[in-house]
């Protein structure tokens, strides 16, 4: 299963680990995650998406509608 936000595109990105002495290791950040399901009125159904925490933010604020517009979109890009 791959870890990437279904609204908005994020995946892992990779770094350095950088402690204390310096030392540089590489390390990989992983996005917010969460799998949560989801009301569509219009369609009287649930989805479940996995959405990162920017993800949940631009639902609350957009609508779960325009998020799934967003994200046939980002299909459709790939």
């Amino acid at each position: 299963m791959s870890r990437i936000c279904e609204v908005t595109g994020k995946r892992r990105q990779k770094g350095n680990q950088v402690s204390h002495a310096m030392n540089h290791t590489r390390k990989f950040f992983q996005p917010n995650l969460h799998k949560k399901r989801f009301w569509i009125p219009e369609e009287k159904r649930w989805v479940t998406l996995k959405v990162s925490g920017a993800g949940l933010r631009f639902i609350a604020k957009n609508g779960i509608v325009a998020a799934l517009k967003q994200v046939s979109e980002l299909q459709k890009a790939d």
